[in-house]
C-alpha cells in the first residue's frame, strides 16, 4: 500500500506519495483541471501500483478531485483540517508549514492513524441528487426570508396598510397586489367591487373575507411623507416581483425534492418520523444517507451533529461542554426535527418538559431531544423499519421498570 497526501486549493493542488517506511517517493504540483488529474494518473502508473493499493488524504469531501479519485479506484480519506492543524506541532516545535509539508502530513497521517478514519464511501446518485436539493430549498427559504425582512421594512416606512392585508407578504396574491398598486395612494383610490375583482382574478380561496381585507385596506393610518413616498415607491414593485419569483422558485424546489424523496428505498423509513413532513423526512435521509458503515454505531451520528456534549476528564475534574466540531447543518435540522416532534409524539413531549424543569435552557432541552431521536433513527435506518410510537414507548417502560 502507498498513502497519498493532497493538500488541495481551488486552482492547483500539492502531491505527496509515502510508502509504507514513511518515506516520500515523489512531491509534485499539479492544476486543478483534467489534464492535472490525469497526472495524478500518470504518476501512479510510473510507480507501478493500482488505484485499489493508494490510500488519499484530502481535507475535503467537496471537490471534482475527489469524484475523479472515487471514480478511478482509490480508496479516500477525509481528514477534518483541525486535525492537520493540531499535528503539526506533533513533528514540528512550531505551526510554520507550507503546501508540500501539508500534504507530507496528510500522507504520514494515513500510516499512523488510519484507523481513527472511516474511508468515504460515495451515495447513490439519487442521495447525492436529493442532498443537492435539501440544500437548495433551504438556500431558497433564506433568501426569501431576507428578502421578505426588506421589503416589509419598506411597506412600514411608505406603506404599513400593505402589511397584514393577507395572510403572509410571501403569498401570491399578496406580492401581486403590491406590483399592481406600489403606494398608500394607489391602494386607496380602490373601490370594494374593483377590490373584490382583483381577488377573484388571484383566485382568492376565503372570498368571505374580501370585505375584511378591504377595511383593514381603507382604514386610517400614518402616511409619510411625500418625498418619503417618491424615494420608495420604485422599490416596492420591484422588492415584490423579485420575492415572487423566489417563492415560486421554492414550491417547485420542494415538489422536486418530495419527488426525489418517494423514490428513494428508505424513504419510508423517515417518513414514518412523528413531525418530520415533506421538508424534514428528506432533510434526515440526505444526512444518513446510503452506507450503513459510515455510521456504525448511534454515538457517531450523535457526534457527526453536535447533539451530544463533549466530555474531558483529568484528576478528580470532569468537564462537560457544547460540541463545536460537528456537522451544524446536521444539528440544525435534528433539532429543528425534535421541535417539530413534540405535538405528535407523547414521550418526546415528556422527556422535553422533563430536561426543563432541570433548568436547561430551551435550546439545550431540543438538542437533547435531537440526541434521543437520533439514536432512535440510527436503529430504524440499521434494522431498516419504520417507526412505531407504541414499540418505543413499551421498550422506554421496559427499561425504566426497576429490578427485582
Amino acid at each position: 500500500m502507498y498513502s497519498f497526501g493532497i493538500d488541495w486549493s481551488e486552482e492547483h493542488h500539492n502531491l505527496c506519495v509515502m510508502n509504507a517506511q514513511k518515506h516520500p517517493l515523489s512531491q509534485v504540483q499539479f492544476p486543478h483541471s483534467l489534464e492535472g488529474f490525469q497526472q495524478v494518473e500518470a504518476l501512479r502508473q510510473q510507480l507501478g501500483f493500482t488505484p485499489a493499493e493508494c490510500w488519499v488524504a484530502i481535507e475535503t469531501a467537496h471537490n471534482l478531485l475527489v469524484e475523479f479519485l472515487l471514480e478511478q479506484g482509490y480508496v479516500v480519506y477525509v481528514i477534518p483540517p483541525h486535525v492537520t492543524y493540531a499535528q503539526r506541532q506533533r513533528y514540528h516545535a512550531s505551526q510554520a508549514h507550507t503546501d508540500d509539508s501539508d500534504a507530507a502530513l496528510l500522507a504520514r497521517l494515513l500510516w499512523t492513524d488510519r484507523e481513527r478514519y472511516q474511508p468515504l464511501q460515495a451515495d447513490t446518485h439519487l442521495t447525492q441528487q436529493l442532498r443537492a436539493q435539501m440544500r437548495f430549498v433551504e438556500q431558497l427559504r433564506r433568501a426569501i426570508h431576507r428578502q421578505h425582512n426588506q421589503l416589509r421594512a419598506v411597506l412600514l416606512r411608505t406603506y404599513p396598510q400593505a402589511v397584514g392585508l393577507f395572510s403572509t407578504l410571501t403569498t401570491q396574491i399578496s406580492l401581486q397586489f403590491l406590483q399592481v398598486y406600489p403606494t398608500a395612494q394607489a391602494a386607496a383610490a380602490l373601490t370594494l367591487d374593483e377590490f373584490r375583482a382583483f381577488c377573484q382574478q388571484q383566485h382568492y380561496s376565503h372570498p368571505q373575507r374580501i370585505a375584511q381585507r378591504y377595511a383593514h385596506l381603507i382604514a386610517p393610518a400614518p402616511t409619510a411623507q411625500p418625498a418619503t413616498v417618491v424615494a420608495y415607491q420604485e422599490q416596492i414593485p420591484i422588492w415584490a416581483e423579485l420575492l415572487l419569483l423566489q417563492v415560486q422558485r421554492h414550491t417547485a424546489a420542494q415538489r422536486r425534492l418530495t419527488a426525489l424523496f418517494t423514490q428513494h428505498p428508505d424513504a419510508d423509513i423517515f417518513a414514518s418520523l412523528p413531525g418530520a413532513g415533506a421538508l424534514l423526512a428528506p432533510a434526515l435521509l440526505a444526512k444518513f444517507g446510503d452506507q450503513r458503515a459510515r455510521f456504525p454505531t448511534a454515538a457517531v451520528v450523535q457526534a457527526c451533529a453536535g447533539t451530544c456534549p463533549v466530555t474531558e476528564q483529568s484528576g478528580k475534574k470532569t468537564y462537560i461542554h457544547f460540541r463545536r466540531s460537528c456537522d451544524k447543518e446536521f444539528r440544525r435540522i435534528a433539532q429543528h426535527f425534535a421541535k417539530a416532534s413534540l405535538p405528535q409524539s407523547g414521550w418526546a413531549h415528556a422527556y422535553f418538559q422533563e430536561t426543563l424543569t432541570r433548568g436547561h435552557t430551551t435550546s439545550h432541552a431540543y438538542r437533547c431531544l435531537a440526541n434521543r431521536w437520533l439514536a432512535v433513527i440510527w436503529k430504524l435506518w440499521h434494522t431498516r423499519q419504520l417507526y412505531d410510537e407504541g414499540y418505543h414507548l413499551r421498550q422506554r417502560a421496559q427499561r425504566q421498570r426497576p429490578r427485582p
